[in-house]
């Protein structure tokens, strides 16, 4: 399913936009659950056609949220970023529109006051900077860049060796320090009256995801607590990209249990469009609704 590029929810007077960076890129499922296989999407009929192929390979988004809340202008996560080097080749040497998707979206890089990253996995920090005349630097100059105290205690001590799974900590998080932007926090910091962060650990020390209240209104921005839908059915598999695979299937089973019944939109972080919906019990677990008023 071809999906908008940009899309933009209302939570009372809180405003999300969707950038998407990749979309609709497919893997098998036991590239990210193990013992994950055709057989256990095709179980889920919901999960059609919006977060599976027909042959029941698994489809996931890379994209990032711009969030007005009052005068402020949050980042939610950075995405991958253009010029990059990285372990997949898919995301190497990226050529996006992200900067001129922030202006489309009413928010240039200068007006964002604030970055937040979920977690530090490359693939939510890497437009924190960018590339000019060679150097990598910030790419909002006037935001503070909240990391996580845990999160980055997890990161800081790891070699800087110039390998590829270390390369984002050099060019996307390295410059930010250098500049002064950066700010720690605790797990359940408010960023604004509206929007705060939820400790949400096992997929790294420190992931969060955001929540948004506004008007008696709420909304979860989810980080990677789940990277397909397929993660409500089957809450209890771990992923190969948990840094604690126990805790992250026990994080994800309380979240689901809070926010079941539709106690919150839920704007998944690599779901692909339509991203938002209601978390419903669904037999043992639960299942995924998309919110229909953004469906075409």
């Amino acid at each position: 399913m071809a999906a908008e590029h940009m899309k933009t929810w209302k939570i009372g007077n809180v405003e999300v936009t969707r950038i998407v960076e990749v979309n609709n890129h497919s893997d098998p499922l036991d590239f990210l659950l193990p013992g994950g296989s055709p057989e256990i999407m095709k179980k889920y009929d919901w999960l059609f056609p919006y977060f599976a192929t027909a042959e029941g390979d698994m489809l996931i988004s890379f994209q990032c949220f711009v969030v007005k809340a009052g005068d402020r202008r949050i980042m939610v996560d950075t995405c991958i970023g253009n010029d990059r080097w990285r372990e997949h080749d898919i995301f190497n040497d990226m050529q996006t529109n992200f900067l001129e998707d922030l202006e489309r979206a009413g928010c240039p890089p200068q007006t964002i006051d604030t970055v937040l990253c979920t977690h530090l996995h490359f693939d939510h920090v890497g437009w924190n900077t960018h590339k000019v005349d060679g150097k990598w630097v910030p790419t909002f100059p006037n935001a503070r860049y909240l990391f996580g105290n845990k999160e980055w205690d997890h990161w800081k001590d790891m070699p800087r060796d110039g390998g590829v799974l270390s390369q984002h900590l050099v060019d996307s998080i390295q410059p930010i320090l250098d500049a002064g932007l950066a700010e720690f926090v605790d797990p359940d910091h408010r960023v604004a009256e509206e929007v705060r962060l939820i400790p949400t650990p096992g997929h790294t020390p420190g992931h969060v995801s955001i929540h948004i209240s506004s008007q008696g209104k709420d909304a979860v921005i989810t980080g990677d607590l789940m990277h397909n839908p397929v993660q409500m059915a089957v809450p209890d598999m771990p992923s190969n990209f948990c840094i604690d695979g126990q805790m992250a299937c026990n994080t994800r089973r309380k979240f689901l249990e809070t926010y079941e019944n539709r106690k919150a939109l839920i704007i998944g972080s690599h779901f692909c469009d339509p991203t938002a919906g209601w978390i419903i019990p669904d037999a043992r677990n639960w299942r995924f609704e998309v919110d229909k008023s953004m469906v075409k």
